[in-house]
């Protein structure tokens, strides 16, 4: 009898488990269609199980900035609008060419820590691509104290708005070039020149 009352869960289980609908990859967002190729096939893949914010940061090193900023809210919405979180979507946004916003987004993450270093560099980007040298100039001084000068990108930003401010001559190939937003460790980015 006690056989039978088992049989009778574990088929009720597996008739209920046949019943629960499997998410279908096609409706899924792309980032996690990518997942789910290493993943049995099958297999229900949850966007809760991702780290987003290391999405995120993968796609702005495979210059997709709109998908990363995509993996950025996805993470805001599960973790909160951290200063990490505040400086990421506003290097998207500054890689789109949302300088306006991203620089907001870089001083509310400064708003809720002032000493966060790569908001404080990013900051400096942003005010640099508006050519605001100075303002700039003191963003890039502040995030290389609070970093205590151990970030090359921090140094070489610094140069640069120091250079921009006492108008040092570039050559025209350096005229020529636009400035990137190329991911750094931590959360640090910086300006280099594109070819």
């Amino acid at each position: 009898m006690r056989g039978r009352i088992i049989g009778a869960v574990l088929a009720g289980s597996s008739a209920l488990a046949a019943c629960l609908p499997v998410t279908d990859a096609r409706r899924l967002d792309p980032i996690v269609q990518d997942l789910e190729i290493a993943a049995p096939r099958g297999t229900v893949v949850l966007e809760e199980t991702v780290d987003q914010m290391l999405v995120g940061d993968r796609l702005m090193d495979a210059r997709q900035p709109e998908l990363a900023l995509r993996a950025y809210y996805r993470a805001a919405s599960m973790q909160g609008l951290t200063p990490d979180i505040l400086t990421a979507i506003g290097a998207a946004n500054l890689k789109l060419g949302r300088i306006g916003q991203a620089e907001r987004q870089f001083r509310q993450a400064l708003r809720l820590d002032p000493v966060h270093v790569p908001a404080l560099n990013n900051l400096g980007v942003a005010l640099m691509e508006q050519g605001a040298f100075g303002e700039a100039r003191r963003q890039f001084e502040a995030a290389f104290a609070h970093d205590s000068g151990q970030s090359d990108a921090i140094r070489e930003n610094l140069r640069r708005a120091i250079a921009r401010m006492e108008n040092v001559i570039y050559s025209d190939e350096n005229n020529q070039k636009s400035t990137n937003l190329i991911r750094r460790s931590e959360g640090v980015y910086t300006l280099l020149g594109e070819p």
